[in-house]
């Protein structure tokens, strides 16, 4: 039963891992300032526009 105890251990390795991940996706998302966002965001919303057949604009 020994390999049970590697198999639990691996398991709990992937999820501390995993939690790592996140946390710094979660960190380098909440370094943007406010601006920086609406900023983007109007980036974003500029090219859709762009891309959009003529007809289909509001």
């Amino acid at each position: 039963m020994r390999w049970w105890k590697w198999l639990g251990l691996a398991g709990i390795m992937g999820v501390a891992a995993t939690g790592v991940v996140v946390a710094r996706a979660e960190r380098r998302r909440r370094a943007y300032t406010p601006e920086e966002i609406r900023a983007r965001l109007r980036e974003r919303a500029e090219e859709a526009q762009a891309a959009q057949p003529d007809g289909l604009r509001s």
